[in-house]
């Protein structure tokens, strides 16, 4: 197959910003941004009151414990801007994949440089506020489907940018980007990532109402993939559902970078994208705060500490173990670790784990084989499907199972 045939068959659209709350219309998609229902917002200095799930969430209380310092996440998207006001000093050396013009800081979308900030943003001159502000950022640049269309690529940049995180100082991949399609080549970079000790996080994907077939990375067993919710604890219409879920974010009405100006940021639902950018948020502070813990500990700690009101060691379809919250363990002591080398995704010993002390415990299982096929595996709904009384953080929401989620931006090729 040539590197141009390799190109087609990619499909990855940037995890996006789109849609809006159950029961409401889903607004028009601008795919070749990957962002849908975006209204320039008048101040840059506006832009903090916006991020409704830093109160939801006790981000104040939780930066009094760690704001993720120590930590590194890898972010492999459309580049990272390091000269925005809430990045400076937050971005480290990374790796350009694309094999076109430019480098990792170069951001062809504005996308990569949103989710950085989302992740480790220091909030410095109005800008948005990470919610592991602490963290640093490690950019991994690669290609969307439009960039493809418009330069000669790498075939191989996805994969490539797995191993190069794998290879780095991260202990948190976080990956943006979605595909329908697998590849061999890499699914072996993500389980190389697995041998290397890192908690790899990706998007569920947006098209639930299209088509609703499993999203690449997400869906590899190794993968946490990341679903979507809104402030009021709904899952959007169109994000993504079935056995790749294995938790929830929130990622509705979360503002972002409007495009590759960096003039001003634009209103509109993060979707998968932000969700996953705020999952690996999430697992920053826990891990920072343990920082002997592995890479399973921490993902045990998250699953087990999660929002949901169906039994423990089942998964919902639409929201995995449950809605995501970190301050149950920050700031409550909560959450069982377990043992430090069996993965809670696959319940396989991994390599690379460093064992730590700990006790052993079982978690719920989650996707057999996903990236081949998918586990048919949904949690205990309520009768009617619809509602789950859930807790972000200390405010109680309402979590609507069978909803959509916010568009995603997710690149992948077909070895």
């Amino acid at each position: 197959m040539t590197a141009g045939m390799r190109q087609t068959r990619k499909c990855r659209m940037p995890l996006g910003f789109r849609g809006r709350s159950l029961g409401a219309v889903a607004v028009v998609a601008a795919l070749s941004v990957g962002f849908a229902g975006a209204a320039p917002s008048a101040l840059a200095a506006d832009v903090q009151s916006k991020q409704w799930y830093l109160n939801a969430m006790q981000a104040e209380e939780m930066w009094k414990v760690t704001t993720g310092e120590g930590i590194k996440v890898a972010v492999i998207d459309t580049g990272v801007n390091a000269s925005t006001p809430s990045l400076k000093g937050q971005v480290l050396k990374g790796l350009d994949a694309t094999g076109a013009d430019g480098d990792e800081y170069d951001d062809y979308r504005g996308h990569g440089t949103t989710m950085a900030e989302l992740i480790a943003g220091t909030g410095r001159g109005g800008g948005l506020k990470g919610l592991a502000p602490g963290a640093k950022i490690i950019p991994m640049r690669i290609t969307d489907t439009e960039f493809q269309n418009d330069h000669s690529v790498n075939a191989h940049d996805s994969e490539d940018a797995i191993r190069a995180a794998a290879d780095s100082d991260a202990q948190i991949i976080s990956m943006s980007f979605a595909s329908d399609f697998p590849g061999r080549e890499e699914r072996e970079a993500v389980k190389y990532a697995q041998s290397k000790g890192k908690l790899f996080f990706a998007g569920v994907g947006n098209n639930a109402e299209k088509n609703n077939k499993e999203q690449y990375p997400a869906a590899y067993p190794q993968v946490v993939g990341v679903s979507s919710a809104d402030r009021d604890g709904k899952v959007a219409e169109y994000s993504q559902n079935g056995g790749i879920v294995d938790i929830a974010a929130p990622g509705n009405d979360i503002p972002r970078w409007c495009d590759a100006t960096f003039r001003s940021y634009c209103d509109g639902d993060g979707g998968t994208s932000a969700a996953t950018a705020i999952a690996s948020a999430s697992a920053a502070l826990v891990w920072s705060a343990h920082p002997d813990w592995t890479a399973n500990q921490v993902l045990n700690v998250l699953f087990d500490t999660a929002s949901r009101d169906w039994e423990k060691g089942t998964l919902s379809k639409y929201l995995g173990h449950g809605l995501i919250r970190p301050s149950m363990n920050l700031l409550k002591g909560k959450g069982n670790p377990g043992a430090p080398d069996i993965s809670p995704l696959t319940k396989e010993k991994t390599p690379g784990s460093s064992p730590s002390p700990a006790s052993a415990s079982s978690q719920p299982e989650k996707k057999e084989g996903a990236g081949d096929t998918a586990m048919a595996g949904s949690g205990k709904e309520k009768s009617d499907g619809s509602s789950l009384g859930l807790i972000l953080g200390g405010a109680a929401v309402v979590v609507v199972l069978g909803g959509g989620a916010f568009a995603v931006a997710r690149k992948r090729r077909t070895a």
